[in-house]
């Protein structure tokens, strides 16, 4: 009786680490990064909407699709589960994806704050993939203290409240045994770092 217990209990853990870690996903938090920073600095929701969408199409969604489709042909061990060594090229998928953003947004003259962003993602990209050369760091855990961060410095400490959010994820990420309690840790706070200081060079901290 006590082991039927303590293997429901395990799997109740198990599904609710695997629900945070899925809808809590790289992509989505990314997405919601953007549009935060577009309502931020842009004078209608319209126009927001336009430039979420655009820095959508040219950087979150081909790097999404190139991972849905490695997964499909075998490459990935899945969606939002991969090992140390299929993430390097990755990571500079996403980083000439970032570049290629940032160098169109420049162009069309897109909100400084959107700008912030992307600087900020390309140096957190970069600085996790030499990193990942040698040690497996959560990105799930740097993407959700990225948006907590970024909530703060848009609408003030009141925001830190969502970091209950990077515990859960964090929780999750262990849980799966997708990272260890060291690497969801770091993740976190090197994200957290490096978007403070991208924030705070442009002068909006």
């Amino acid at each position: 009786m006590t082991f039927g217990y303590s293997r429901m209990q395990k799997e109740t853990k198990l599904h609710i680490a695997n629900l945070a870690s899925s809808i809590l996903n790289p992509f989505l938090l990314a997405m919601l990064i953007v549009v935060m920073l577009a309502l931020k600095s842009t004078p209608t929701i319209l126009s927001a909407l336009r430039w979420s969408l655009a820095l959508a199409v040219i950087s979150i969604l081909p790097v999404m699709l190139v991972v849905i489709y490695l997964v499909r042909k075998g490459k990935l061990r899945g969606l939002f589960s991969s090992t140390r060594q299929q993430r390097t090229e990755l990571y500079l998928l996403a980083g000439v994806f970032t570049i290629i953003d940032y160098i169109t947004m420049i162009f069309i003259k897109a909100p400084q704050m959107l700008i912030a962003g992307l600087v900020a993602a390309f140096f957190g990209l970069m600085l996790f993939m030499c990193i990942n050369f040698r040690w497996k760091i959560s990105l799930h855990t740097a993407f959700i203290a990225g948006l907590v961060t970024i909530s703060v410095i848009l609408y003030g400490w009141i925001a830190a409240i969502a970091s209950v959010l990077v515990i859960l994820v964090g929780w999750a990420r262990t849980e799966l045994k997708e990272h260890t309690l060291t690497q969801s840790i770091t993740g976190a706070l090197l994200a957290a770092l490096v978007v403070t200081s991208t924030f705070y060079l442009f002068g909006f901290i």
